[in-house]
């Protein structure tokens, strides 16, 4: 799987620092956190990457064939992503708050987050959606741009409403490339400017 992800500013991260003492009976605090636009699996290109040149294994990336190599999806998904983002401007992005999620669709809860509010990331993410399908429960409708702090755990509930009732400064910040990232090796595999 990869993800489609903002690159975070800065002044995020420190902020998820500065939280970090605030933290406790999280049972994982992120170290590294990440601002998600659209989820890919490697089937989500499987019709579109090519066989290689000695034509071996030309049923990998056929459509019910096998899923294709890796190396390859992250191609073939660089390259399709390219003209759907093309006319994709610069844009606006803000973290404004700290929230929580106490069900989250998947893992363990609860899960504390910063608050992203960027109409245009919205816009991007139903565009990639209506391209590649939408994960149930976490994309389409239910998509709320956040950043991860910490998950799971048994927090007094003291500590999620200090935490969700704090203030800050907005962070803002303009979005001039999207990353490819791949969390298996917790890197970004390729950039796309915008």
């Amino acid at each position: 799987m990869f993800s489609l992800n903002v690159p975070i500013a800065p002044a995020v991260d420190r902020l998820a620092a500065d939280l970090q003492s605030k933290r406790s009976g999280f049972e994982r605090v992120r170290d590294r956190r990440t601002l998600v636009c659209k989820r890919f699996g490697v089937e989500d290109v499987s019709g579109r990457v090519a066989s290689d040149e000695s034509g071996a294994d030309a049923s990998a990336g056929a459509p019910g064939g096998p899923s294709p190599p890796k190396p390859d999806a992250l191609d073939a998904l660089r390259e399709d992503l390219r003209p759907l983002l093309a006319g994709t401007d610069p844009f606006p992005v803000a973290v404004t708050g700290i929230d929580v999620f106490d069900a989250p669709a998947s893992g363990s809860g609860p899960v504390l987050y910063l608050t992203v509010e960027s109409d245009a990331l919205v816009r991007l993410h139903r565009r990639l959606c209506a391209a590649y399908g939408a994960i149930e429960g976490i994309e389409g409708d239910e998509y709320v741009a956040h950043v991860t702090v910490a998950r799971g755990g048994d927090p007094e509930p003291g500590v999620v409403a200090d935490l969700v009732a704090a203030e800050f400064d907005p962070i803002r910040w303009r979005v001039h490339a999207l990353d490819l990232y791949d969390p298996e090796f917790r890197e970004v595999a390729a950039s796309i400017d915008l």
